[in-house]
């Protein structure tokens, strides 16, 4: 793989815990100089969040955002620090309207359920995955998208399936989704910032491979699936 000329430049936000945060600077260090991105920046609307204190202990400049900020000098935040890409990771704020038209195809968000069900204002965390049990689903997983004016609307990007159990609750359901989510997000996000996978102006993702070129895996191998998302993203 040829190593990348220039780097982006990655704001990540967060509202919560900052695991999907934790599995993007983690992955972005395994490339070494191979990766596409460096996370410079971390916001979050919580003060107290966890995410901001995992951003500090890699050395990564960390922001609470009160209300004046991210709804009205948001753009400028990320313009005075160069930032090239937007990751959203647990974020539940609406992005306003000029970040997301200035980054539309470079900004992108992770969802615990596959969309387009089980999305939309107020389906997050815990919420999503009693509603997938609730409806007798069989079948949940990540959904990686890019972000548009409207809460998990934007252009799917990449899903991956995760197997519902007849004894599922919402805790291991959960834990299932995450554990696949903390490997398929970073691998998109890296193949997003070098520019392999793109948003059209017809609003058509391409660059993604068929889901079909990944080796099959089996669920809780996470080492043969880790190796089934580099074989499908060729990250």
């Amino acid at each position: 793989m040829a190593v990348p000329t220039s780097r982006s430049r990655v704001a990540v936000f967060a509202s919560g815990g900052g695991s999907n945060l934790q599995a993007i600077i983690d992955h972005f260090t395994a490339l070494g100089p191979q990766r596409s991105g460096d996370v410079v920046f971390v916001a979050s609307d919580r003060a107290g969040a966890p995410a901001l204190h995992r951003a500090h202990a890699a050395g990564i400049e960390a922001v609470a955002l009160n209300a004046k900020a991210r709804a009205g000098g948001l753009l400028q935040e990320l313009a005075t620090r160069g930032i090239m890409h937007v990751v959203l990771a647990g974020y539940l704020q609406l992005i306003p309207l000029d970040v997301v038209q200035s980054f539309r195809g470079r900004m992108v968000n992770v969802h615990p359920a596959l969309l387009p069900s089980f999305g939309g204002l107020g389906m997050y965390g815990e919420r999503v995955h009693s509603a997938v049990l609730a409806s007798g689903a069989r079948v949940s997983g990540p959904t990686v998208h890019f972000v548009d004016e409207v809460y998990d609307r934007g252009a799917i990007i990449a899903q991956w399936p995760v197997p519902v159990a007849p004894n599922d609750s919402v805790a291991s359901l959960a834990a299932r989704v995450v554990a696949v989510e903390h490997l398929l997000y970073p691998r998109v996000v890296h193949a997003v910032c070098c520019g392999r996978i793109r948003l059209g102006d017809d609003g058509r993702v391409t660059g993604v491979p068929p889901l079909e070129s990944a080796a099959a895996f089996s669920m809780g191998d996470y080492v043969r699936l880790r190796q089934s998302l580099d074989q499908w993203l060729g990250t």
